[in-house]
């Protein structure tokens, strides 16, 4: 992205984020802990350097996790992703992403894992990068370029490569998940974009775009957390706000085909709920076994629990007893041993790094298991 525009938009993101950290400290006084299958626990920590933890992801005996998922990283230390041993949560080994410029604005967001063990990693810099275990160490590849800065529609004749956006923002890669063909699909939060990597990595490719994509309120980000379904025919993806109504938080899905147009698109189930200025902002996703879905929600500090026809089920939220609370929770996925549920403590909108952690609550549902190509 644009070092001069990142600067900008963080210095901007970070003055919303101080109003929103006030308004999730009111909300974690007066909401009350709602119906959880399980206390939640603490799983591992996260180093607080670079914190910020957002990606998880879980293959064989170990639990990824990475980071820094957040602005005001010019001029701090490298991204990494922590490896932690599934059974005792202790850290094993700690990934530094090479080839950063550190002087400027540099994260890592979310993070998949194929059938090989091979994990994958998004760069706000480097695009999507291959990590190859070889003895003791990750060998650090290019596996996709990063996303295009497109130019907004308005502005360009037609044909040409565009963001359906009102206004001219940045690249920010999210979430990926891939499908059983290999293709990994790749969520733009600014760009109202799902772009497509081929099962041979390379340049990035739109897959699909809408105007309704377009995020809104003090923290725009639309577009965020993407899984595919259990029966592997559609893909579901977060807006967490929508330029219409910046409260309102949407799960959409499309069917899993190579072109799927505006009339494929349906809402899956919508967020009202309103904190002023703010909505609950859902996240990130994860599918359970029996076809319920698990949504991560930033500003409530809860996982949302949605049946398989768009009803919700159930809410998770954290006891006033629990060691460390959910504080904005990110990325989650399942470890299907114990059943269990883990989850990236962002703390993005507190910041508080106390909160840096691997949550864990037990739902009784070993999760869908990823596609891992």
């Amino acid at each position: 992205m644009g070092n001069t525009i990142a600067s900008f938009w963080g210095g901007w993101l970070r003055t919303a984020m101080v109003a929103l950290s006030m308004v999730c400290m009111i909300l974690a006084a007066i909401l009350p802990a709602q119906a959880s299958s399980g206390g939640v626990t603490t799983f591992a920590i996260v180093p607080a350097e670079p914190g910020f933890p957002e990606g998880i992801a879980v293959h064989g005996n170990r639990v990824f996790v990475s980071g820094p998922a957040r602005f005001g990283t010019a001029g701090t230390g490298p991204s990494a992703i922590h490896v932690y041993d599934r059974k005792t949560g202790a850290l094993s080994q700690t990934i530094v992403v090479q080839g950063e410029a550190l002087e400027y604005e540099h994260a890592v967001s979310n993070i998949a894992v194929d059938g090989a063990g091979r994990l994958y990693a998004l760069s706000t810099q480097l695009g999507l990068i291959r990590f190859t275990k070889q003895g003791q160490t990750y060998v650090q590849e290019s596996y996709g370029a990063p996303i295009p800065d497109l130019p907004i529609c308005a502005a360009v004749t037609p044909g040409v490569p565009c963001s359906p956006t009102t206004m001219d923002m940045p690249p920010i890669v999210n979430d990926i998940v891939f499908d059983v063909q290999g293709y990994a699909y790749v969520t733009d939060s600014l760009q109202a974009t799902i772009f497509r990597y081929s099962p041979s990595g390379g340049a990035a490719e739109i897959w699909f775009q809408s105007a309704d994509f377009e995020g809104g309120g003090p923290i725009p980000f639309g577009l965020n957390g993407i899984r595919i379904n259990p029966e592997r025919t559609h893909l579901y993806f977060v807006v967490s706000t929508t330029l219409v109504n910046p409260t309102h938080g949407v799960i959409y899905h499309l069917p899993l085909v190579d072109q799927p147009t505006a009339s494929d698109l349906e809402v899956f189930y919508t967020y009202t709920a309103a904190f002023g200025p703010f909505g609950e902002i859902p996240d990130q996703l994860a599918f359970g076994a029996r076809g319920d879905l698990y949504v991560s929600l930033a500003v409530s500090n809860q996982i949302s629990v949605l049946s398989s026809d768009g009803v919700e089920k159930m809410r998770i939220a954290s006891a006033l007893t629990d060691s460390i609370p959910l504080d904005s929770p990110a990325g989650i996925a399942f470890d299907a041993r114990t059943k269990s549920l883990l989850i990236a403590n962002h703390a993005l909108l507190s910041g508080n790094a106390a909160n840096f952690a691997v949550l864990k609550v037990f739902v009784n549902d070993p999760g869908d298991e990823l596609v891992q190509p």
